[in-house]
């Protein structure tokens, strides 16, 4: 199996409103949580409560439809709120990530890292000093997961901040997406994904459920091409209406548990359904 160590500040955990848009289950696509992978359901992150949508669900439907005799893990470790101070080398949410990451590494290979970060450093000129711990932490990473050709996919900030909501404050941004282009740049096997045109839910802040399915569509390009991404792709609309999953028995049943579980169903109708699941197959 293949994983993707995913870090930053919230619009990489998500905060995108999952009743938006249509779930995306598959069989290939896992997630690491309590020290074990399970198939992924959003949210991938458990960091707040209001987690939800986020670009990794998209990303990684592309990559298991490109290399479907392969699985492809996720390892959730963004933190929303988080600047880069508090991922600094010593920082506990460093520390966690490397920590996950090679845990996953006892049975995948770790083939890329996707950063989203930026939003709390877009003020009060902390742009100044944002580059260098940027790098320093790129390079740590590299290091302490003995990877230092990994691809590492950076998002940017949205064009909506510094108006509305919660993002009024992050009147920065353009300073911080320059940075982050600059890195990309710079660094090898780095790419930059531009968030133009992407929209955000009313906070202000966090991009919408439908913003970041097609950011992550943007992720994967950039991953899959080698290259970065600095403006919409000309096919995202296409793209965005093949993220369908095929209803496989072993999703039907993962849904019907859930079903079960939350009480929505009787467990006469459970078991029944279940048992026309497993004589369809």
């Amino acid at each position: 199996m293949k994983s993707i160590l995913l870090i930053g500040q919230s619009n990489m955990a998500g905060r995108g409103f999952i009743e938006e848009v249509t779930p995306i289950y598959h069989e290939h696509i896992q997630m690491l949580r309590n020290g074990r992978w399970q198939m992924m359901a959003e949210p991938i992150h458990f960091d707040r409560e209001v987690a939800g949508v986020g670009p990794a669900a998209s990303f990684a439907l592309e990559w298991v439809n490109q290399h479907p005799d392969e699985e492809l893990g996720l390892i959730p470790c963004a933190e929303g709120g988080s600047t880069i101070d508090e991922w600094a080398l010593d920082s506990s949410l460093t520390r966690h990530a490397i920590s996950e990451a090679k845990f996953a590494l006892e049975n995948s290979e770790l083939v890329g890292i996707l950063w989203h970060q930026g939003e709390s450093d877009s003020l009060n000129q902390l742009y100044r000093t944002y580059a260098p711990k940027l790098k320093a932490l790129f390079d740590y990473l590299r290091q302490e997961l003995n990877a230092p050709e990994i691809p590492i996919v950076i998002g940017g900030l949205g064009d909506y901040l510094g108006k509305n909501g919660f993002g009024a404050s992050a009147v920065e941004y353009k300073e911080i997406n320059q940075l982050l282009k600059q890195a990309a740049d710079q660094e090898d096997n780095c790419y930059f994904v531009t968030a133009k045109g992407l929209t955000p839910n009313p906070d202000g802040i966090h991009l919408n459920a439908v913003s970041q399915r097609k950011f992550g569509l943007r992720y994967y390009q950039a991953f899959s091409r080698k290259q970065s991404v600095f403006e919409a792709l000309p096919n995202e609309e296409e793209l965005m209406q093949q993220l369908q999953t095929s209803a496989t028995v072993t999703i039907q049943m993962y849904l019907l548990s859930k079903e079960f579980v939350l009480g929505r169903i009787s467990q006469k109708e459970f078991v029944q359904t279940a048992g026309e699941l497993m004589r369809d197959e």
